[in-house]
């Protein structure tokens, strides 16, 4: 077991609301669950590194995949974080936010070859 790290104790939830790899599980209400990501998505924005403020009316802008062949890559510290923001939305996305599938997919399309026009801050 030492080459896969320590053992953890198993643990046990109970009760209306539990909390599972970032996902709320409530089940107050009676024949209902409902299924949030409110902290993950507080936790996301705060831990960003650049400010991400405002309203839009789509999660995908006309120019999403309007790309610039002669935008500069991006250095290695700024692409792995880039890839990691990605990898995050794309875990919201497959559970709570269905609604920003779109640009999420074409931005995973990006991680391998990120430029500057791919990560603003």
């Amino acid at each position: 077991m030492e080459k896969f790290g320590q053992d953890s104790p198993l643990t046990m939830n109970r009760g209306k609301v539990l909390e599972y790899l970032g996902l709320k599980i409530d089940y107050q209400k009676k024949v209902k669950v409902s299924l949030s990501m409110e902290d993950y998505k507080t936790k996301f924005l705060n831990e960003a590194p650049f400010v991400m403020e405002g309203n839009a009316r789509t999660p995908a802008a006309c120019h999403l995949i309007n790309k610039n062949n002669r935008a500069r890559k991006l250095s290695e510290e700024k692409a792995q974080l880039f890839h990691h923001i990605v990898a995050k939305l794309l875990y919201l996305c497959r559970r709570t936010h269905q609604d920003i599938q779109t640009a999420v997919a074409f931005l995973c399309t990006r991680v391998k070859n990120s430029d500057k026009d791919d990560y603003k801050n």
